[in-house]
């Protein structure tokens, strides 16, 4: 599966269907490739690697007390680094990150988390190798 985004539900947006429309092309350019017998060198590629979901921050009676901060709100994929403004309570008060190492929040202030407690997730950035594929004829 592919999953292009972000795009609110119920919107169809004309820049993410692009988008979508391209990795499936790049995805099925691949397989054909493959198939004709391409062979494709060794390669490395950086990717995001979840390490947890961060809630939001609540009372003890469960409800949110603080919202995604402005300076993190749209920043998917972007660097968070320790003390930057994470959330911002109903009273003007900035929670910062709080944080060993330097993290990638995606999925921030999604509606459809909301109830399932999810501000954002966390995920860490690190480099896969991949050996030389082709296809191997039996």
């Amino acid at each position: 599966g592919v999953e292009v985004g972000p795009q609110p539900q119920g919107v169809a947006r004309a820049d993410v269907l692009d988008k979508m429309r391209k990795i499936v092309k790049h995805g099925l350019d691949f397989v054909q490739l493959f198939n004709e017998g391409k062979e494709f060198p060794p390669c490395t590629i950086e990717v995001f690697k979840i390490m947890e979901k961060v809630d939001y921050p609540r009372n003890k009676n469960g409800e949110i007390i603080a919202i995604i901060h402005p300076k993190l709100q749209d920043q998917d994929w972007q660097p968070l680094k320790n003390g930057d403004p994470q959330f911002l309570t109903l009273d003007g008060e900035v929670i910062p990150y709080q944080g060993n190492c330097t993290v990638y929040p995606t999925f921030i202030n999604e509606a459809a988390y909301y109830e399932k407690k999810q501000a954002f997730v966390k995920t860490e950035k690190i480099q896969l190798t991949a050996k030389q594929l082709r296809l191997s004829v039996s």
